[in-house]
């Protein structure tokens, strides 16, 4: 159990530090797209607002196939979105247009991803085919379910492991925060990586649709309602104002809905479908149809999910916490940390434990070094990706081509740059200055937000502006356990090892 344990999560390890660094930022991701879109003010969608956008989409896309309109999160973190296409018969127009929650005016917002890369990213990886990186991310996680059970089966002391943590004691020091980090929230990292592997089922277990229906879209085509797509009668009819339809659908489920799409507006037989927000947990209804010209419920609307369906639901709800409120998000979030770190102890354990090991731990065999090497650059050069994500941010200009991919390919550049660097330095010295330059990335965030917007700091403490106040003190908390971390790394004096010269020992390591 101690071998699989080692190997099941060095391996795969990597990867899952990239899943859980990723993954634990994304539960703030509406908060996270809310500061990079500064332009857009915090505030709830008033029924002004939703007329005077039915009113621009009927007078710019009256013969359009359909509109769909996304409403923003209660979080905040980004406007309302409407696109709508061309008919079947080449007839109409498409476009897409931005609108101010509160008056309906169309906005022009920068350009970006926002939190929604970093949520994407934890299980589509970026540059490369989905199904390839969703296979990658589901080995891992299964490597992480394996690594957890055998990891429990090896912890004699699981309950003392709890409240032992030793600092300044080199090999001891580490196994103590693997343990503590693991064991802390170890209901959770169970939790998260069997949902994660529910929420990829069909990537693992596709059988039962290729059996059933030959194809992931037939099987989709099948589960879904065919209620929007009834043919148009010819008819013009306006669209019911939305503010009713949005009352309709909050009076039909008891909750508002994330968004909207009508098919065939302006025709007689225009259908309004709604998506619910995905507030609650294991309570979501199925889609809504509502008669998009009357407001009546459609015949024919779903009457619900199966009892495997809605259990999916529910997994998926665990595993990606969009029902928990501001105190469970918080807990998510630092038991998200708790397993960042202890995947990043555990990989740095595996080379402190063998360095001494080494025949010649100053020339230590090429497996070593690369074990080392891939430590420094995950486990430091990843962060300081993120923060030059979010200063790319503010320091890209508005109106560049193709911004939000630059914003992401900054992210990518500085960390391999930051990787290339520390490849060609001693290891101790790669270590605190790759973790001494993300922590000057994380403390410039502040900085440079405080200069390139009026929502610094000091004015949202003022305004009690909670996001990009949060926001802000998160990036120098962040700056300073990276700060601290550097410190250590530079404070650190290996003691003499029983049977090998101090001085050697100490050369290998420096």
């Amino acid at each position: 159990m101690a071998w699989l344990h080692t190997w099941a999560g060095l391996v795969p390890g990597w990867v899952l530090f990239l899943v859980f660094l990723f993954g634990t930022t994304a539960f703030f991701q509406q908060e996270i797209s809310g500061w990079m879109r500064p332009e857009l003010r915090a505030g709830g969608v008033t029924a002004g607002a939703l007329h005077k956008v039915g009113a621009t989409l009927a007078r710019k896309a009256p013969d359009a196939a359909f509109w769909s309109i996304t409403l923003p999160s209660p979080r905040g973190g980004d406007a309302i979105r409407a696109l709508w296409r061309l008919r079947e018969d080449g007839s109409g127009e498409s476009g897409e247009a931005v609108f101010d929650p509160a008056t309906g005016e169309e906005q022009t917002l920068r350009d970006t991803r926002g939190g929604w890369f970093l949520y994407r990213f934890h299980f589509d990886l970026h540059y490369m085919p989905w199904w390839v990186a969703r296979y990658i991310v589901c080995s891992a996680a299964l490597a992480m379910l394996v690594a957890i059970l055998s990891g429990i089966v090896t912890h004699k002391k699981l309950f003392a492991d709890f409240f032992l943590l030793r600092f300044g004691k080199g090999q001891r020091s580490w196994l103590d925060a693997h343990n503590i980090t693991g064991v802390l929230a170890l209901p959770f990292h169970l939790m998260m990586t069997y949902t994660g592997l529910v929420a990829l089922l069909f990537t693992l277990m596709p059988w039962a649709i290729s059996a059933n229906y030959g194809s992931e879209e037939a099987f989709y085509k099948a589960a879904s309602s065919e209620a929007g797509t009834l043919e148009a009668s010819g008819r013009s009819t306006p669209v019911a104002p939305l503010p009713l339809l949005i009352a309709q659908a909050e009076t039909q489920w008891g909750m508002s809905p994330s968004s909207l799409v009508i098919f065939h507006p302006g025709d007689a037989a225009a259908v309004a479908t709604f998506s619910p927000l995905r507030d609650g947990l294991g309570n979501n209804p199925p889609p809504l149809h509502l008669n998009a010209v009357t407001g009546a419920v459609q015949d024919g609307a779903s009457s619900g999910s199966g009892a495997a369906r809605a259990t999916e639901g529910v997994m998926v709800q665990l595993h990606a916490g969009w029902f928990a409120g501001p105190v469970l998000r918080w807990l998510y979030f630092l038991s998200g940390i708790g397993g960042t770190v202890m995947v990043a102890s555990g990989l740095v354990l595996w080379t402190v434990k063998r360095r001494a090991k080494q025949p010649d731990p100053a020339r230590p065999h090429f497996g070593f070094r690369l074990v080392e090497r891939l430590n420094i650059g995950v486990i430091a050069g990843t962060p300081a990706g993120i923060a030059v994500y979010f200063l790319a941010n503010r320091l890209l200009p508005l109106g560049m081509a193709n911004r939000a991919d630059w914003e992401i390919n900054s992210l990518f550049i500085a960390w391999g740059g930051l990787f290339v660097w520390t490849v060609a330095r001693p290891a101790k010295r790669a270590w605190i200055e790759a973790l001494s330059a993300c922590a000057a990335l994380y403390a410039l965030v502040p900085v440079v937000n405080a200069f390139t917007t009026e929502r610094g700091l000091v004015p949202s403490l003022i305004a009690r502006d909670w996001i990009f106040a949060g926001f802000d003190l998160a990036m120098l908390t962040s700056a300073a356990a990276l700060a601290l971390a550097a410190w250590k790394v530079a404070a650190y004096k290996p003691k003499a090892a029983p049977r090998r010269k101090a001085r050697e020992l100490a050369e290998a390591v420096t």
